[in-house]
């Protein structure tokens, strides 16, 4: 399925004006006045629902002969054990990346 200028452009700008009204719902009609405490207490747990969904389609993508890419996984498997034993975000980030890049530099 092939699409036009306009067509993509429409879909360029749509995206855009929802991704605006969408943070603007928050920051524009909220001002300076603090969030309630039930929807901190809400607010808290978005990273942690988001990440995962942005992070597994890479993991989980497919190689090119249709299986998982088994360096992928070992990347994603040393992230969650360094996350588990450091406690720190930028420890695992730090340790999957390095799980990542160590056949490319051996």
């Amino acid at each position: 399925m092939s699409y036009g200028k306009l067509e993509i452009w429409t879909i360029i700008l749509a995206l855009g004006a929802g991704t605006f009204l969408l943070r603007f719902s928050f920051l524009g009609l909220m001002g300076n006045r603090p969030f309630p405490h039930w929807l901190q207490r809400h607010l808290r747990y978005t990273a942690a629902a988001v990440l995962p969904g942005l992070a597994m389609p890479i993991v989980l993508q497919h190689t090119p002969d249709g299986g998982l890419d088994p360096l992928r996984l070992m990347a994603a498997g040393a992230t969650i054990v360094v996350g588990m034993i450091t406690r720190s975000t930028l420890a695992a980030i730090l340790g999957g990346a390095v799980a990542l890049a160590l056949p490319y530099l051996f």
